[in-house]
């Protein structure tokens, strides 16, 4: 589904642990590509229910799992660069995404990379509030610093600055 305008519906999943970490996940494909879960909105669907959905299907969390803590007021949207861009119609040239904040409220050992028919993500880590800044692929990075900018207060108001302890990479093996 695209809009009007070549936009894809789409949601942006900030998944803050106990600790005020953040879950970063790396795409499978050989490239260092790392980003937020995110997904595509349904025709049928409201964001919310694509939220849960996505957050199934990525990072293998239900309902149950989180707590919602924010939701960006309207849509943030990116472009693609043109070779991204795909010439069909109808022609998307990018996203608009809601983006969500929950907190994690089990432990660990509850992401499933490995949950759907086609996984998109190899390894995941928990990194510090700002850091996906520097390191989310150029395109994407003024949309992730509006929905880190505007949904910050609900995050610094729940976790402070957040703890900054290094923690280890997650090392999650892909189903062969």
């Amino acid at each position: 589904m695209v809009d009007a305008d070549g936009f894809r519906p789409n949601v942006g999943i900030i998944l803050v642990n106990q600790e005020g970490r953040l879950l970063w996940t790396r795409r499978i494909g050989g490239q260092d590509a790392w980003q937020f879960p995110q997904g595509g909105i349904d025709s049928s669907e409201a964001p919310e229910t694509a939220l849960y959905r996505e957050l199934m299907e990525e990072v293998g969390l239900d309902r149950a799992h989180v707590k919602m803590l924010g939701v960006t007021r309207g849509w943030l949207r990116y472009r693609l660069p043109k070779k991204l861009v795909r010439q069909r119609e109808p022609q998307c040239i990018g996203q608009k995404q809601k983006w969500f904040l929950l907190e994690m409220l089990s432990d660990d050992s509850a992401i499933d990379l490995n949950c759907s028919r086609k996984p998109e993500f190899d390894t995941w880590d928990w990194v510090s509030y700002w850091y996906p800044l520097s390191r989310v692929v150029p395109f994407k990075r003024e949309v992730y610093r509006k929905a880190l900018k505007e949904l910050g207060p609900v995050y610094h108001r729940r976790f402070g600055e957040g703890r900054p302890k290094a923690q280890r990479a997650r090392q999650v093996g892909r189903k062969t």
